[in-house]
């Protein structure tokens, strides 16, 4: 399982680098989300869960660099950082901040997602049971502020990344503002709704256990 979850990411990967979408991102801000979206949303938590208690993961043997909130926190200054105007434009227009841009979106979203899962692992222990609750708070607080981002790109009334006074996604501003409206409201969604997913899913994997029994449930000696 974990085998085949892992090659799902890769070749997520594979096709929003390799695909159609880098192309088209060039011209539209609503590829550019796809693109996004299926490195930090699909590629990021896939390839994490396929590697997650393996040998290749680093989590369990540097906790102290896989913490939750960190992670959230390192997310949080990517996602934004790369969305801002001048950080965007530059990664459209040169190759190099392109790559960075992309290796930090996914390095960024494995990380987030390795220290969330190597939190919640260990079964119904009261241990298990804060490193869940830490996890589901990481994940849940990147869906908050990708919801957050994804809603102010998507009601924004005006092209957000102009460069010379022109939209740099074409030349007609009610038509890069609808694209970038499109694309706002898929991150909102995509984003948000698959960070939030993962969070609760960490909590439920704990919750639905059943407790270890305790003594006072043992059986009585006759």
């Amino acid at each position: 399982m974990r085998k085949a979850t892992l090659i799902a990411g890769l070749l997520v990967l594979a096709f929003a680098w390799g695909g159609p979408l880098p192309g088209a991102a060039a011209t539209s801000f609503t590829a550019h989300m796809i693109v996004h979206m299926s490195v930090v949303a699909l590629a990021a938590p896939l390839i994490a869960i396929g590697i997650s208690g393996t040998k290749l993961d680093p989590s369990a043997r540097l906790p102290r660099l896989f913490s939750p909130v960190l992670a959230a926190m390192l997310e949080f200054a990517i996602v934004w950082g790369w969305h801002m105007p001048l950080l965007h434009i530059a990664a459209r227009q040169n190759g190099l901040v392109n790559i960075a841009e992309q290796a930090s979106f996914l390095g960024g979203g494995i990380l987030l997602w390795l220290s969330c899962l190597n939190r919640a692992a260990g079964g119904a222990t009261s241990g298990a049971v804060a490193g869940a609750l830490i996890g589901t708070l990481g994940l849940l607080l990147t869906s908050m502020h990708m919801t957050l981002l994804g809603a102010l790109i998507a009601f924004a009334s005006r092209p957000l990344y102009v460069e010379n006074g022109v939209p740099i996604c074409g030349s007609d501003p009610a038509t890069a503002v609808a694209d970038q409206q499109l694309g706002g409201v898929i991150m909102l969604f995509a984003g948000g709704l698959i960070y939030l997913a993962g969070g609760l899913a960490l909590m439920a994997r704990v919750v639905l256990k059943e407790p270890p029994p305790s003594s006072s449930h043992r059986e009585a000696s006759p």
